[in-house]
């Protein structure tokens, strides 16, 4: 499988799955530190194993700070 590096593309990926898991985005804000692992699952999912898992990781942390500060 060819490995997805293109940022926007992640990015969607990254918008959809925050927007469809507000549960683990909660928990997530309240300090559990395991929900970003429940959240970089569920965008490997959706771009079938081919997303960077380092980029993901990165872009859901960067989008969870800056666009759901507490």
């Amino acid at each position: 499988l060819v490995q997805i590096t293109d940022t926007g593309a992640i990015e969607e990926i990254v918008k959809q799955v925050i927007a469809n898991n507000p549960q683990p985005v909660a928990d997530f804000k309240s300090g559990n530190g395991k929900a970003i692992g429940f959240l970089v699952g569920q965008v490997m999912k959706e771009s079938k194993g081919r997303a960077n898992p380092g980029m993901v990781n990165e872009l859901l942390k960067k989008f969870l700070n800056d666009w759901y500060e507490c």
